[in-house]
Parts: structure tokens; C-alpha cells; sequence
């Protein structure tokens, strides 16, 4: 069966490097380390698309708050409803990550949107940390570049996401839970 690994971020330069779009950063990297294809656009599709055997890797290009218009065309497509959603989470310190199921989105829109066209049925998701401090106001941050010493600890976190998601594919989501979800 294929699993569809999505992404969230923002499309263009204005956007690179922000808390937001971590998850495109994540999937850019996992894609380097496993020698996965070029990211290519389908527009049909509305994501960049890299494919290898059974994974899907998609950065849609809707903006964050619509990526459930794309999530929804890369089900169908694929016909597939093994869902792995990676994203930034402002409830999380940067550093963390969490693997979680079944949840809602917690106030993030994107997820929101991608929950909306596809369910949380099977839905596991990657939140990555993103926060300095609690109780933060999320249009603070999330398009805001981090600054350089809170770069050590992102590069971190993007490190720890693909070995979850590498962990998530090889030997599942529970294993994986147990063994990411310690922070």
C-alpha cells in the first residue's frame, strides 16, 4: 500500500526558512538521505511531488490553510488513506517533536484543513516543536525566521523527524510513538 508523507509549509521564497515551514524542510531532507527522486510539480495534484517504491513524499502548494484541497487529490490518486502529516506546532518547544494519531488539530489550520478533506481516521502526524517559550501567540512566530542559535536546535528536530518517519515506515507507528514520543 502506498503511504502519502505530506509535508505542510507555504510555497515561495518569502517563506523558506520560517517556523511554518518546517515540515517542507523535513521532507526535503528525508528525500536527500534516501535518495529519493527530484521534488516535481503535478499540478493536478496541487503539491510537489517525489516518489520512491511505495512512499509518496508531497509539498502541497496550496497555501498552509488549504492543504486539504491537496491532501484529499493525493488520496484519491493514490488510493491511499495511510495519511503521515509533518508539521510545526507552536505548543511544542523547538527541539521536540511528538508522533501522535487520531487527534485533532489543536487550533493549526493547516492540520485543521487536512482533517476536513480527509479525516483523522489513520492520520498520524509528526508535530514538530516550533515554540521558545509557553503560551506563545502563533502569528508571532510561525513566519518569522529562527534565529541562529535556535537553528542548532531545529536542525535537531528535522534530524529526529526523519528518523521517525523512518522508524514509522520500517516498523510502525506504536513503535515509533514509544520510542520519539520520550522529549
Amino acid at each position: 500500500m502506498n503511504s502519502i508523507i505530506i509535508g505542510l509549509g507555504n510555497p515561495g521564497e518569502k517563506f523558506e526558512n520560517t517556523p511554518h515551514n518546517i515540515g517542507f524542510e523535513v521532507l526535503d531532507t528525508f528525500a536527500e538521505k534516501n535518495h529519493f527522486p527530484e521534488f516535481v510539480l503535478e499540478k493536478k495534484l496541487e503539491a510537489e511531488i517525489a516518489k520512491k517504491g511505495n512512499i509518496i513524499l508531497a509539498k502541497p502548494v496550496t497555501f498552509m490553510n488549504h492543504s486539504g484541497k491537496a491532501a484529499k487529490k493525493l488520496s484519491l490518486f493514490y488510493k491511499s488513506k495511510n495519511i503521515i502529516l509533518v508539521h510545526d506546532d507552536k505548543d511544542l518547544a523547538i527541539g521536540c517533536i511528538k508522533i501522535v494519531c487520531n487527534r485533532g488539530s489543536a487550533g493549526h489550520k493547516g492540520v485543521e484543513s487536512v482533517i476536513k478533506a480527509v479525516g483523522n481516521k489513520n492520520l498520524t502526524r509528526i508535530r514538530i516543536g516550533i515554540a521558545s517559550q509557553k503560551k506563545v501567540e502563533a502569528m508571532k512566530i510561525i513566519l518569522k525566521e529562527f534565529s541562529k542559535a535556535q537553528n542548532l536546535l531545529v536542525k535537531k528536530s528535522i534530524k529526529k523527524s526523519n528518523d521517525a518517519l523512518l522508524c514509522i515506515i520500517e516498523k510502525g507507528v506504536p513503535k515509533a510513538m514509544n520510542e520519539y514520543n520520550k522529549n
